[in-house]
């Protein structure tokens, strides 16, 4: 997938005019783009068009208009995008109660490294996570955490083709799986790849 350039986005004034039928587009897209494993993790996979929505509220958000406030978000943001050859999420550890919450990331130290990705006839990938910088703390993870599957070539044309797609995290903290990727979210994800 193409990176974002200077070039694709809206400035301030034409985005406000814009935001409402672009943040429907874009709420809707992402819809087939976020797959729950069990009852507190949630990835939601990332492509171009959400990374452009992300980078535009940014934009809107800090008011920023002049080019090297720009170029400091693409450089933030274009690394999430997937390159053809992976699948790039923002994995989200979520519990309604804040003490409740705390704890849990307390005993799910490590578990970025344990989310894995299979498809059908080859051995799991596990993620490659938070290659930006560290999220853990000496007592607890991030509810927050940026991860990148890396597929082979034969992966990519197996998920073109049809295959089947499983996740799932095997921490000793929290163990949940998977079965089946839903098909909106599976054909979401081929449009990915190469």
């Amino acid at each position: 997938m193409q990176k974002l350039t200077r070039a694709d986005l809206y400035s301030l004034e034409h985005y406000a005019e814009l935001r409402p039928g672009f943040r429907s587009r874009v709420m809707a897209h992402k819809k087939n783009r976020q797959l729950a494993i069990g009852p507190h993790v949630t990835l939601y996979f990332e492509d171009r068009l959400t990374i452009h929505y992300q980078i535009q509220e940014m934009l809107r958000a800090e008011r920023i208009f002049e080019a090297d406030g720009i170029e400091a978000e693409l450089e933030a943001y274009n690394p999430l995008i997937p390159d053809g050859g992976n699948w790039k999420a923002t994995m989200m550890i979520e519990y309604a109660d804040i003490a409740e919450r705390q704890q849990a990331l307390g005993r799910m130290m490590g578990i970025e490294d344990r989310v894995w990705i299979g498809v059908n006839g080859f051995e799991r990938v596990f993620a490659i996570a938070d290659e930006d910088l560290e999220r853990e703390t000496r007592s607890k993870t991030s509810a927050v955490h940026f991860l990148r599957f890396e597929l082979t070539p034969g992966m990519a044309v197996a998920v073109k083709s049809g295959a089947e797609i499983t996740a799932g995290i095997d921490h000793q903290a929290y163990i949940h799986e998977v079965d089946s990727m839903p098909d909106p979210v599976r054909v979401s994800l081929a449009a990915d790849l190469d």
